[in-house]
């Protein structure tokens, strides 16, 4: 970030010793940081997608004291270059293929910048009206871009995991168990509570058991078919046998998109059982679900308006910073009655219609996260969007058509949205053998510095994943990462 007509940031300081730094300070300080932001966006492949450091390199470069005086900017800026970025792994990298990929579009990190300039809490909507009425309305402009119909509740929490959380703390009160009042602690009128999921499904559902005192060994992972989707008859008998032990269903949690494979759950007909059983039917679509903003790939979500709630995150396939993740509720009435505490310091003139966010969940702080969503959706358009996501989708294809015409390598679960998974499994290797080549080959592979993929386990078999999500992707990266991929085969097998 070096440039001419450096300040000295610490003489300007001291000038306003007990304020903050001067506006014109900011500006030019400002200025160079756009600009910074704007040649990383536009060469983000010059920094090594995965950070090349060891555990304690970076804590190492640090002081283990906070400084006693100010120090300039740019000394503070000049260590961000040396110290910190060495140790970034690139999540906007086109070359990042692993876990779910995301990407910060311009228009996202454009709002984000105006965010963190208002600062605003959206707890009340008196505390920010344009929050909580932008919230809301961003929220109903992606529940059409996804096809969903009317009569959904949306709200932004910070990730998945937390609006899963919320979900299922929206079934236990939906259940009409007192837990909000009287608690589960020592209670001989409580049976044990039953959550339902594929077995593929993601370990947010268990970390939102076990906060909410369901307890992790009552949630029922069902196993799953050789698409590797949640069968609906186990699922009937799981929850029959568990009624007859005494104990009480309470939810079942389908995926569009599962984590490892990105396989979708019947969710109609899990839907059917939910409804047949009294049962709170929660879909996670954080990933997966964005897929339907294209019209062709709607289908991602049929059953979806039968649900009781759905969660799907903007900041994974929506190019939008995170965090920003979508909870959609049909009786919002009944999170609000598990999560609304008011104190007389938080009670305001304002009545209904108006809505005070967080009323529907545990935390009181709310960031302005609608702004940079608003942004996203209406630079690219409903259209943009899709055609982005579309694109994606075909990269994925290509390069699963790839895998299946190698000799030695093959696609090992369906390929509906812009994930492979995929492994090299050369003829009579055992797979303890196989686990142990392509293990090499992800090392050699990530070690490249071009790309970064990850792997899962699928029946027992090591197999990587190559997942496409950033909106800066080409062929070009993909057809790299298969080239390094190939290389890595040679000579690890």
């Amino acid at each position: 970030m070096s440039g001419e007509g450096r300040v000295a940031g610490s003489d300007r300081l001291e000038a306003t010793a007990f304020g903050d730094l001067p506006p014109d300070l900011f500006v030019e300080y400002g200025k160079r940081l756009v600009e910074w932001i704007g040649e990383f966006l536009a060469n983000p492949e010059r920094y090594p997608v995965l950070a090349q450091v060891k555990p304690g390199e970076i804590a190492a470069s640090l002081p283990a004291s906070p400084p006693v005086r100010g120090e300039s900017l740019d000394a503070i800026l000049a260590d961000f270059e040396t110290k910190i970025l060495p140790g970034i792994t690139h999540w906007n990298h086109p070359g990042f293929f692993a876990y779910f990929s995301i990407s910060a579009s311009a228009p996202g990190i454009l709002g984000e910048l105006l965010a963190s300039a208002l600062n605003v809490n959206a707890m009340l909507w008196r505390t920010s009206p344009a929050a909580t009425e932008l919230e809301l309305r961003a929220l109903d402009w992606l529940r059409q871009l996804l096809g969903l119909g009317p009569g959904w509740h949306g709200h932004i929490n910070d990730t998945a995991s937390i609006s899963t959380m919320l979900a299922l703390a929206a079934a236990r009160e939906a259940a009409g168990l007192d837990v909000r009042q009287r608690g589960m602690a020592g209670r001989v009128d409580l049976p044990v509570l039953r959550v339902y999921c594929s077995e593929h499904a993601h370990s947010s559902v268990d970390k939102g058991a076990i906060t909410l005192g369901i307890g992790h060994e009552n949630v029922v992972h069902i196993p799953a078919d050789a698409e590797f989707r949640m069968r609906p008859d186990l699922l009937r008998e799981a929850i029959a046998a568990d009624r007859a032990r005494g104990m009480l269903p309470l939810a079942v949690v389908a995926t569009a998109g599962t984590t490892s494979t990105t396989s979708i759950d019947p969710v109609r007909e899990i839907a059917g059982i939910a409804r047949e059983n009294n049962l709170w039917l929660h879909v996670d679509g954080a990933y997966g679900g964005t897929a339907a903003v294209v019209p062709e790939l709607r289908g991602v979500l049929d059953g979806v308006d039968l649900a009781d709630s759905f969660v799907v995150n903007p900041h994974k396939w929506l190019f939008t910073p995170i965090d920003c993740s979508a909870l959609y509720v049909k009786r919002a009435e009944i999170v609000k009655r598990a999560f609304s505490l008011v104190p007389e310091y938080l009670t305001t003139r304002e009545q209904a219609p108006v809505e005070n966010l967080m009323d529907y969940g545990v935390q009181l702080g709310r960031r302005f996260r609608a702004l940079k969503l608003w942004m996203v959706i209406r630079a690219f358009g409903a259209e943009g969007l899709a055609e982005r996501i579309r694109a994606h989708c075909a990269l994925a294809r290509k390069f699963a058509g790839w895998v299946e015409g190698e000799r030695d390598w093959e696609v090992v679960a369906p390929v509906p949205f812009s994930t492979v998974c995929f492994r090299y499994a050369p003829a009579g290797a055992s797979e303890a053998e196989l686990e142990a080549i392509n293990t090499r080959i992800l090392d050699r592979v990530n070690e490249s510095g071009s790309v970064f993929l990850s792997h899962t386990k699928l029946n027992g078999r090591y197999v990587l994943r190559l997942a496409i999500g950033n909106i800066r992707t080409e062929e070009r990266h993909v057809a790299e990462a298969w080239r390094l991929l190939r290389n890595a085969a040679g000579d690890a097998g």
